[in-house]
């Protein structure tokens, strides 16, 4: 996906990685007479040393062993005491280590120029491909940029150069006998394909992502420096997939007064990050860089699982009813809160299915006040909320509709609770992480927690799955349906229509979207809904996923009961030990004449 490094690019390779021609090339350009010498050519020295009694001047003419030195261990200034540093340095090194050890550290040190340090850092810059695959002719042009990098790049506007000096090593290596004379010319003659500048990055949300959390476990250092292999979860066909969805998405429904979208998708059983999409385009100028998806905003109406999941653990039922129809909440040196439903209208008696598939917010906030605020909170943090815990102490009743901030991500990994039936995992997009000499460094910890009865779990995910239930709402065929599949599913829209949303989940995926402005404007208060925005996006990304998918239901727990009423067929899950209505169906009404009859 991308290379991190802070101004150096690192890629170290095993000198037997690197082939003959790459090491002879380097070798007769810059110190033929390597394996012969002990760190330094007297020759050269006495030359050096003249050269500075005469003109007060210090040449270089240095061996591969006092170049090592010189970038490892010595600062870049050209002064005499400097340079009989160099030369003890490298009769140490030379005493301490072979010679192949040496060229190995040096070719993995040198500068090829820019941020490039090291031959397979070069070879990937210049020519995208590891070292192991460079040619005679790449592979003298490179031998011969670190005497000068920023005047022989081919890059740099300094084709000629470059070619002046490839010829040069080319012609060292027939006069020392490493290549013969034809070789050397036909790979002058060559047309070398340069790879495309810039920094190559791919899903680069997710990239940036990955790289806080392993600066945050690693350190910064360890990671920008040390060469680690990093594996993780993204699945990068999905991950394409789904960018495309948003981009497209967000383009088809900016008629609703949208700018951007985000996405996410989790593997509930592992907790992995399947695709991670921060904003429609990340190289979007003013704020494409900015990822949505961990940025603090109000859910609307996708945090009532919470609160329905608290009523479920309490004792109540999905066949308990509220009565949905004007409430009013004293507020201390404030007007009364009065809670509305987003259709404007009342529903009069619901039940708890009814209340939660159709998102009515009367009998939320109604569920809220019986059951406290705080303890909704909690089980939130529980839930996968995290950024909850920074809050204060006070909840006032719209935590129910939204009134608290969530990221993407967090509320997410909470319908990832449902779906694993009401364990706690955390999101977790590392699956190792490996040192330059392959060991693992990853100590991950993918303990369960189970923070809601199972049997709660799956009340809330049959209420979510259900079609019927929520089409008085949002109708029979809304982009919440997909045919044949068994699919949770809920939206959130603020008051305001400044974040749109919705979650969806089977046990096998969680795929969460938002949608709105990067600017926090408003989208249209008359087109943005539970329905637009965000809900069509997610509707083609949760096709897209479960298109060559079998269906897969929500298992039924051992805890929860089916209890069917005869005489209209209604049926409703239980869980074991709570309190079952005799009857679940509305008694009917007589006809007049009927009654009158019996008066």
């Amino acid at each position: 996906l991308y290379e991190i490094y802070e101004d150096r690019r690192y890629d170290p390779v095993d000198l037997a990685q690197i082939p003959s021609h790459v090491v002879l090339a380097t070798l007769a350009i810059e110190d033929s007479e390597f394996y012969n010498h002990f760190g330094f050519r007297p020759s050269s020295m006495v030359r050096a040393v003249r050269a500075y009694v005469k003109d007060q001047r210090v040449e270089g003419a240095s061996t591969i062993t006092q170049q090592l030195v010189k970038n490892v261990f010595l600062s870049p200034e050209r002064t005499f005491d400097r340079k009989i540093k160099e030369l003890v340095l490298a009769v140490m090194v030379e005493q301490k280590y072979s010679k192949d050890e040496i060229l190995e550290l040096y070719l993995n040190n040198i500068s090829y120029g820019g941020t490039a340090w090291g031959i397979e850092s070069a070879s990937q810059k210049f020519f995208g491909k590891s070292v192991e695959d460079l040619n005679l002719a790449e592979a003298s042009l490179l031998a011969g940029l670190p005497s000068a990098p920023s005047i022989y790049s081919p890059l740099n506007g300094g084709k000629d150069l470059a070619k002046a000096r490839q010829k040069l090593v080319l012609q060292r290596m027939v006069d020392l006998g490493f290549v013969l004379q034809e070789e050397a010319d036909k790979s002058f003659e060559e047309t070398l394909e340069f790879a495309p500048q810039g920094d190559f990055i791919r899903a680069p949300h997710f990239v940036f992502y990955v790289r806080s959390l392993l600066e945050e476990k690693f350190g910064k250092r360890l990671v920008t420096e040390g060469g680690l292999t990093v594996k993780t979860t993204l699945d990068l066909n999905l991950q394409e997939k789904v960018q495309n969805l948003v981009t497209e998405g967000v383009e088809k429904n900016s008629y609703v007064g949208l700018s951007n979208g985000a996405a996410v998708v989790l593997d509930p059983q592992t907790g992995g990050v399947l695709a991670y999409v921060g904003s429609v385009d990340f190289f979007q100028e003013e704020w494409g860089a900015f990822d949505v998806i961990q940025a603090e905003r109000q859910p609307g109406s996708a945090i009532k699982p919470v609160t329905y999941s608290l009523a479920l653990s309490n004792g109540y039922t999905l066949a308990s009813t509220i009565n949905d129809l004007p409430v009013s909440y004293p507020q201390q040196g404030q007007p009364p809160y009065r809670p509305v439903n987003y259709d404007g209208k009342y529903h009069g008696m619901v039940t708890l299915r009814q209340a939660l598939a159709n998102s009515y917010n009367i009998p939320a906030v109604k569920l809220a006040d019986k059951l406290g605020p705080e303890n909704i909170a909690n089980l939130g943090v529980r839930m996968g909320l995290k950024s909850w815990e920074n809050y204060g102490a006070y909840h006032g009743l719209a935590i129910t509709l939204g009134g608290k901030e969530v990221k993407l991500l967090e509320l997410a990994n909470s319908y990832g609770t449902l779906a694993r039936g009401g364990e706690y995992l955390p999101v977790n997009p590392l699956v190792s992480v490996k040192d330059l000499k392959g060991k693992e460094l990853l100590e991950t910890d993918l303990s369960r927690e189970q923070v809601l009865d199972s049997g709660v779990a799956f009340l809330i995910s049959d209420t979510l799955a259900d079609n019927n239930a929520r089409s008085q709402a949002f109708g029979s065929w809304s982009p919440l349906h997909i045919p044949g599949k068994t699919v949770a599913v809920k939206t959130g829209t603020t008051d305001n229509k400044r974040d749109n949303w919705t979650f969806g989940y089977t046990p096998s995926y969680v795929v969460g979207v938002w949608v709105g402005n990067n600017n926090n404007s408003a989208m249209n208060g008359y087109l943005a809904s539970g329905l637009t925005g965000a809900a069509p996006i997610w509707n083609s990304i949760m096709t897209a996923i479960l298109e060559d998918a079998p269906n897969e239901d929500f298992a039924v727990p051992e805890n929860v009961l089916l209890k069917v009423d005869e005489s209209c067929g209604r049926r409703e899950y239980f869980l074991e030990g709570s309190s079952m209505p005799r009857f679940l169906c509305p008694p009917k009404e007589e006809k007049k004449s009927e009654k009158e009859k019996r008066d």
